[in-house]
């Protein structure tokens, strides 16, 4: 018999789990380095389809449903931000984790994430999650299903290396990190603007090295 889920909010998260909730780009050090690695540049083909993918953004994601927003721009933006199966970790989409973490038992389906792992089968280490819903009548509390995913993998991974991940909830984009007990929010990035759109592939970019620094 499949355990009882119960679906948290954000603040039964913070009390359940004694989370400490920061929020800015100087919010931690670690929040304020991925922040401040600087804009990116990209190729003209890349040029291309960033044109292409905020043209489509700026004029019709007010309307887009979730896969609307993950099939026309998600996509494209984690592809741009270089975000993709590689030696180090694979990618995966809609994918279910769950581990009991002092005594209760979570589980959650990640839209994304990036994890160690063979073919379709994602296994530790986790290292990024992200969660996002539509702007008009989204379903669920993002931030508290990225939590969860964050406290899984924590339970899981039995290590204490930062969590990073993101909540995207129709234009708006913020950034999130974990570090034991603590996450700490970004600034929120409207992903209709070209220059926080840039931002945004700049900060999966970091990511990426980021991680390829700790694994190296």
């Amino acid at each position: 018999m499949d355990k009882k889920v119960k679906a948290y909010s954000e603040a039964e998260l913070i009390g359940v789990f004694g989370l400490k909730r920061l929020v800015g780009n100087k919010s931690h050090p670690l929040m304020a380095a991925w922040t401040g690695m600087g804009m990116v540049t990209l190729s003209l083909s890349e040029q291309e389809l960033f044109d292409d993918i905020l043209d489509d953004a700026q004029q019709n994601i007010a309307g887009w449903q979730e896969e609307d927003l993950k099939m026309k721009f998600i996509s494209f933006v984690l592809r741009l931000g270089h975000l993709k199966n590689n030696p180090l970790f694979n990618t995966y989409f809609e994918k279910t984790i769950s581990a009991t973490v002092d005594g209760h038992y979570l589980k959650t389906k990640t839209d994304f994430m990036a994890a160690k792992g063979i073919l379709d089968r994602p296994e530790t280490p986790f290292f990024h999650f992200q969660e996002w819903k539509p702007q008009k009548r989204p379903v669920g509390d993002s931030m508290a299903q990225l939590l969860e995913a964050f406290l899984i993998a924590q339970e899981v991974n039995q290590d204490q290396n930062a969590l990073y991940g993101c909540e995207v909830i129709g234009a708006n984009w913020n950034f999130v990190i974990m570090q034991n007990r603590s996450y700490f929010i970004s600034k929120s990035y409207i992903c209709t603007d070209a220059s926080d759109l840039l931002e945004i592939v700049s900060l999966l970019r970091h990511f990426k090295s980021i991680l390829e620094k700790r694994l190296s």
